[in-house]
């Protein structure tokens, strides 16, 4: 007999489930619906293009959990039971719905209990239940006995561990006492009529069990109920939230810069964000997903090197001052909340030091399992500082006065070259001098005003002249690309150039762009196009991967060296190019590449991002490139090799700084594939 269709002190079991459920439903459709209403306080933005795309992108990070798996290591194996958590909670989920919201609820219980496909899939659910039951004892050892570095112990993970097992638990009560009780001695499903079978021999008379059993099935029904309740209200809020962050995770660059409409009339935009109505609503959503799992804390570079900065705290203080700021903005007292406001969102939130130590490196976003965009928020915290409050370093504001005054962010004796100097004797065709020439070389401001990239930049025209590819150069005529400036904030300055170089571009018909910077690669590629300027952009080592497999780039000459390669963030993380470097090393004949542990999309930066060549690094215990180097010694490599003149300069700072110049060079990647071409 169904416990629902059983009368309980005059009243009917269906009415005491659909009171509690109705009550319990409504609770929960009432936080949700202040959640939604605050995520709508933020400024609109499309993430709805491409839905077919992004819900297949959702199913599959979501029910294959490549998103927990994605993190998985040798050390770290949390992601795995996540996984299974998941899992075989789900088969429990789409249990409630059928057995006790169908069966149960709606009548139903002689048409779907009793049968075959009860026995099947309660059979499925003492084996989910199981391995529910082992990662949740797993998570606890973990995160209250183990206590890795990126876990935080947390009351409220321990009363969300307590229900999931507790629900567990009171399934498998529910099959003994009732299977016990009927007096059903099949061996399915395992666990239950395990179960009943010593239940049985224990003595108790079948009024009790049966009577147990019910009582049980009404306490799960209530956790269930009380489940439901609590997690919107808790910092398990990104259970409902994650899938949905998922589904409008960017498709494209992984960080998204929206373009700010500079001709705007006064008071119609916001410059950054220094409220937190000035984030979009998926911004806002963000916070919602976070899980305070630490894996963007532990894997921060600022972090790590001892600054302030941690990306977990930004995100969780941030919902923190939503949860407790929006209730006053949404009550209409926007005027009143910002003139009596508890906190400053830029100080008080999120402080000056932590908004400036980010490298924009995107490890944090590389490792989030639930695609929160770190990067962005911090970028839009630096516009308000520089485009409104006039708030940024010393050294930041020389970078971005010499991109006014000089169109390069660089100053001292490098500042003194001419931008076209490195072109002399190379016999190169200057766009303006020559026609026919649709593909340009992009040079940028690193490699053609410093003195060590610049060796770099002649090797890669060397190759680039051997291979026969016909190209130009704009030599004096080029600027930069802006990254500099939009890193650092300053998204005037960003605008101009970009609007300036794509006219450029454009006026001498330019369709291809190999580029050797990583950040003009990125920026020109993914940033350029929402200003009109859509062009196909190569970084020189997919060009060059591309030349060997043709054929038209030979290397023969041996290399018998131990090599190990840094992959630029701008390159490896945000365009996913961390192969073709790879397959150019391993046709060089003898040369023996050894990876460093963290490496391809999972690198570790060099400490030149997000304007910080220019910008002096926050004090903390040590300097990013300091640990870079530490994991490159370990290697035993004789040569750390780049394709980046931003870590090149870093790298070999590291070197010089670490006492290691006699057994360790650094070299960027073509010059390595220049001394491997067979000389004519």
């Amino acid at each position: 007999m169904s416990p629902v269709s059983a009368t309980y002190w005059g009243i009917s079991g269906y009415v005491i489930f659909w009171v509690m459920f109705i009550i319990a439903f409504g609770l929960f459709a009432q936080r949700l619906y202040f959640l939604f209403r605050l995520m709508a306080l933020g400024k609109q933005e499309n993430r709805f293009d491409r839905i077919g795309e992004r819900i297949k992108n959702m199913l599959f990070e979501v029910v294959s959990q490549r998103c927990s798996l994605k993190s998985v290591t040798g050390r770290d194996l949390a992601g795995l039971g996540h996984a299974f958590m998941f899992w075989g909670f789900s088969f429990f989920l789409i249990s409630y719905v059928v057995f006790i919201g169908l069966a149960e609820g709606f009548g139903l219980y002689p048409y779907i209990m009793g049968g075959t496909l009860e026995t099947i899939y309660s059979s499925i659910l003492d084996i989910a239940g199981l391995f529910v039951i082992i990662a949740i004892v797993w998570a606890a050892i973990r995160r209250y006995v183990v206590r890795p570095e990126r876990l935080e112990i947390s009351v409220e993970a321990g009363v969300i561990m307590i229900m999931v097992f507790s629900l567990m638990a009171l399934h498998f009560c529910i099959e003994g006492f009732g299977l016990a009780g009927s007096g059903d001695t099949h061996d399915w499903p395992p666990v239950g009529a395990a179960f009943a079978r010593f239940l049985s021999g224990a003595g108790i008379s079948k009024s009790t069990l049966i009577a147990v059993s019910r009582g049980t099935w009404w306490l799960h029904y209530a956790l269930i109920l009380g489940f439901m309740v609590y997690i919107p209200r808790s910092k398990h809020l990104h259970v409902l939230a994650s899938g949905v962050n998922i589904l409008f995770k960017p498709l494209a660059s992984k960080v998204v810069l929206e373009p700010i409409p500079l001709e705007a009339p006064e008071g119609s935009v916001t410059f950054g964000v220094s409220k937190i109505q000035d984030f979009t609503w998926k911004d806002l959503l963000d916070l919602y997903a976070c899980a305070v799992c630490g894996r963007c804390h532990v894997n921060c570079p600022a972090q790590l090197s001892g600054k302030s900065l941690s990306p977990r705290e930004v995100i969780h203080n941030l919902k923190e001052h939503l949860l407790e700021e929006g209730p006053g903005l949404l009550a209409g007292k926007a005027e009143e909340f910002s003139e009596n406001q508890a906190k400053n969102m830029i100080g008080d939130v999120v402080t000056e030091d932590e908004i400036w130590a980010c490298t924009t490196c995107g490890a944090c976003q590389e490792v989030c399992p639930v695609n929160i965009e770190h990067v962005r928020k911090i970028i839009e915290l630096r516009q308000n500082l520089v485009l409104v409050q006039n708030k940024m370093p010393e050294s930041a504001q020389l970078m971005l006065r010499n991109m006014q005054t000089r169109g390069n962010p660089w100053a001292g004796a490098q500042s003194l070259r001419l931008r076209g100097d490195w072109t002399n004797d190379m016999g190169l065709k200057i766009l303006g001098e020559c026609e026919n020439v649709n593909t340009l070389f992009w040079v940028g401001c690193t490699g053609a005003l410093i003195e060590r990239n610049v060796e770099a930049t002649l090797s890669l025209t060397r190759v680039l002249k051997a291979a026969e590819v016909d190209f130009c150069v704009l030599g004096e005529a080029e600027s930069c690309c802006g990254d500099p400036a939009r890193r650092a904030g300053y998204e005037f300055q960003f605008q101009i150039l970009a609007e300036e170089n794509i006219e450029v571009f454009k006026s001498y018909g330019i369709k291809e762009i190999i580029t050797s910077c990583p950040h003009c690669y990125n920026t020109i590629k993914n940033e350029y196009p929402m200003y009109g300027g859509d062009f196909k952009v190569v970084h020189y080592t997919e060009l060059l991967a591309d030349l060997i497999r043709q054929g038209r780039l030979k290397l023969t000459n041996e290399l018998n060296s131990l090599l190990t390669y840094h992959d630029p963030c701008y390159l490896s993380r945000y365009n996913g190019v961390y192969l073709e470097p790879r397959r150019v090393l391993q046709t060089i004949p003898k040369a023996k590449l050894k990876e460093m542990e963290r490496s391809k999309s999972t690198t570790f930066c060099c400490g030149g991002g997000g304007g910080h060549m220019w910008i002096e690094e926050q004090h903390g215990t040590t300097k990013i490139n300091h640990v870079r180097m530490d994991e490159v010694i370990k290697t035993g490599a004789e040569t750390v090799v780049t394709s980046c003149p931003y870590c090149l300069q870093m790298l070999e700072e590291g070197i010089e700084q670490k006492g290691v110049k006699d057994s360790l060079k650094a070299k960027d990647l073509v010059e390595v594939v220049e001394a491997a071409m067979k000389q004519s």
